[in-house]
Order: C-alpha cells, then sequence, then structure tokens
C-alpha cells in the first residue's frame, strides 16, 4: 500500500530542519548573498544539530537518516536558502556517496571521521572541457608503486575552496574513455592539492565553488574506490542518488517563492482589493502551488524506490528534470506576481530565481536529464 505521509521520525527531521532554516538560516541569506561569502557561522550550527551530516551512516557515527529524510532535510535548508542546502548536500550525500557505494570500511571510517568532526566533503567530477561528457576526463592517474600520481584540474566544484576531503575521479587512459575511469578519496591537504579561481555566481552564492588544481598528487592505492575502470559506474550510481535531492532543493527553493508571492498577493492592495482576489493571479498561485506538490511526490517516489531496494535512476531523472524546470518557472512566475518588488532585493523573491536556475545545469543539465529518460524508455 501506498502512503504520501511521513513517518514519525521524518516528520521530526523536516520539523528540526525547517525551524533551523527559518531561525539560522533565512535571516542571514541575503547577507552572506550580497557579500558573495561562505556562511562559516551557519555551517557551524549545523554541524553542532547534526544536520551538517545529515548523509552519514549511523554505523559510521552519523544520525542516519534515511533516503527521504535526506530529501526532507534539503527541501528544508534550500527554503531558507538553496546555497546553504547545495553545500550540505555536496558534502554529506553527493560527496560522500562515492564512499557509501564504494568503499570499504575503512575507507568509509577514514572519511566520515572528518565529516564527523565538522569537515566538509566535495564532488570532483567536472572539468573546464568535460561537463556533461563525463566520459571525456582529461585528469590523469598514473599507477606508480603502491600509489596513483593525479594531474589535472577540476571545474565548477561545490565547497571546492572549503572542503577538508573529495571524491576524485581521473583516468588512467584516455582513449579507453569511460572504461579508463577510476575514483579515489584524495585529503585536501595532500602535496599538490591546491584551489583555483573561486566562481562569481549568479545564484546559490552562500556555496563555495571553485576550481580545485591536482599537480602530481600522491594518492595511495588504499584512496582507490571500487578497481580501475569501474569509476564510471561509480559515478553514474552517484548521480542517480544525488538527483533525487537536488530536485528536494529545487522544490524547497520555489516553495520560498511561492510563500512569498502568497503572502504579498494578500496584502497587495490593487483597484481597491487583494491582487489574491484577481483570478490571474489566483490562477498562477494555483498553478505554482500544482507543479511544487507535484516535484515534491516524484522527489520522493524516486527515493522511495531506492528505499525498497527497487530501480530508480529513471525516476531520478524525471524527479531532477521536472522539479528543476518547475523550480525556475515557479521562481521567475513569484518576481511576476510581486511585479516591481519582485524585481527589487528587498524581497526574497529575486534572489530565489537567481539561485532557481542552477537547478537545470548542476548534476547533470534539464537536457542530459531528458537524454537518459529516452535512453530508459526505448530500452
Amino acid at each position: 500500500m501506498l502512503s504520501f505521509q511521513l513517518t514519525e521520525e521524518q516528520e521530526a527531521i523536516r520539523e528540526m530542519a525547517r525551524k533551523f532554516a527559518e531561525q539560522e538560516i533565512a535571516p542571514h541569506a541575503i547577507h552572506y548573498d550580497e557579500r558573495d561569502e561562505f556562511p562559516w557561522e551557519i555551517i557551524k550550527k549545523l554541524h553542532e544539530v547534526g544536520l551538517l551530516t545529515a548523509g552519514v551512516p549511523e554505523e559510521f557515527g552519523g544520525p542516519g537518516i534515511d533516503y527521504i529524510g535526506q530529501a526532507v532535510v534539503c527541501e528544508e535548508l534550500s527554503r531558507g536558502d538553496a546555497g546553504v542546502g547545495t553545500t550540505v548536500l555536496a558534502s554529506c550525500m553527493l560527496g560522500a556517496d562515492p564512499v557509501v557505494i564504494g568503499g570499504n570500511d575503512d575507507q568509509k571510517k577514514r572519511f566520515f571521521d572528518v565529516l564527523n568532526k565538522g569537515g566538509l566533503g566535495a564532488f570532483c567530477l567536472t572539468e573546464p572541457g568535460a561537463g556533461s561528457d563525463a566520459a571525456g576526463l582529461s585528469m590523469t592517474a598514473k599507477l606508480d608503486g603502491d600509489s596513483y600520481i593525479l594531474n589535472g584540474t577540476k571545474q565548477f566544484i561545490t565547497n571546492g575552496g572549503v572542503a577538508d576531503y573529495y571524491t576524485v575521479f581521473a583516468t588512467t587512459d584516455k582513449k579507453l574513455k569511460h572504461k579508463g575511469i577510476v575514483g579515489f578519496m584524495v585529503d585536501r591537504h595532500s602535496p599538490g592539492v591546491s584551489i583555483g579561481k573561486k566562481e562569481n555566481k549568479l545564484g546559490i552564492r552562500t556555496s563555495d565553488t571553485a576550481q580545485v588544481v591536482f599537480e602530481d598528487v600522491r594518492v595511495p592505492v588504499a584512496n582507490r574506490l571500487w578497481n580501475e575502470g569501474e569509476g564510471f559506474k561509480l559515478c553514474m550510481l552517484t548521480l542517480d542518488m544525488s538527483r533525487p535531492l537536488i530536485a528536494a532543493l529545487a522544490v524547497g527553493n520555489a516553495q520560498s517563492a511561492f510563500d512569498c508571492a502568497l503572502r504579498y498577493a494578500k496584502d497587495r492592495v490593487a483597484f481597491g482589493k487583494p491582487i489574491a482576489t484577481l483570478q490571474a493571479i489566483q490562477f498562477m498561485l494555483a498553478d505554482m502551488a500544482m507543479e511544487i506538490e507535484a516535484a515534491r511526490l516524484l522527489s520522493w517516489n524516486a527515493c522511495w524506490l531506492k528505499m525498497q531496494g527497487k530501480p530508480f535512476g529513471l525516476a531520478a531523472s524525471m524527479a531532477k528534470a521536472y522539479a528543476a524546470d518547475m523550480g525556475m518557472k515557479v521562481t521567475t512566475d513569484a518576481v511576476q506576481i510581486l511585479g516591481g518588488y519582485g524585481y527589487s532585493k528587498e524581497y526574497p523573491a529575486e534572489k530565489c530565481m537567481r539561485d532557481a536556475k542552477i537547478m537545470q545545469i548542476y548534476e547533470g543539465t534539464s537536457q542530459i536529464q531528458r537524454v537518459v529518460i529516452a535512453a530508459n524508455l526505448l530500452r
């Protein structure tokens, strides 16, 4: 029997994350956004309440929050600020998932010990010349005794400049394409690791996005995740796991914009009455509410399939594509409802619209999701 009701534990997590977002994130989001500043104080408080490690398994010192619970955390944090939600997802979910999937107990213990102490993780896949084409990596991994030597540059890495541990993908031979890719755990403080350009972004400005440069970085074989040639599969499995959570971020950000538009529509008087009484505004609000709820259920469905041990890759791509596109439309409509005030930084709607755009780009663009969906349909 299907159930669309959260468990008591999931509801408790939701309430805690929502309260934190309302009290500790939302009041400061514009401050950090305008200054393009990483919110270390918020990150510290997230660690204190256990939300910074939401994706860490219980057996390795984490809270052991289930997959739907992680989606709920992502949504509520993003409702406060999508950049903060992105930071958490990129650290203890996306950044950690290659270790969850492909790591042995020793690797998991080392990686999660860092996160449990308040450190951050990051997922290093994209390169200056390899974004959607994940099999086209140029970063090299050359075996040298009991170590690999990594050389290359990773681009647009979330948490790139603030992470303590990276999960990194490189190729042993570019001619092998996806069959040459291998994954690693890399300590940020390893000799040869440096931080390149920090991106000056349109949105999610509370999230750190930077180049990470690897120059003759020696990584022990003991830090390799799975075997040589299995990195591409590990990467794809990781992205499948992150996509329903990206959908949840888009839902939370859209919900924030909708809440703003709904309040404004009730308060704003035009032609002698609140604009919420105008059918044109009512229809926009109705469509926005429907689309947010549909995206939320698509996210939860993908998470539920994963928790049941069922194939969920198709559902994950559907959730991510729909939610990302929904988020862009809903936040744009929120700005429209606010009119001139929507275009002003006096209200949060314009920030939500800027933050929404990245959801259509990172962790597989909306176009790539459609490629994945079509491939599943035609298989």
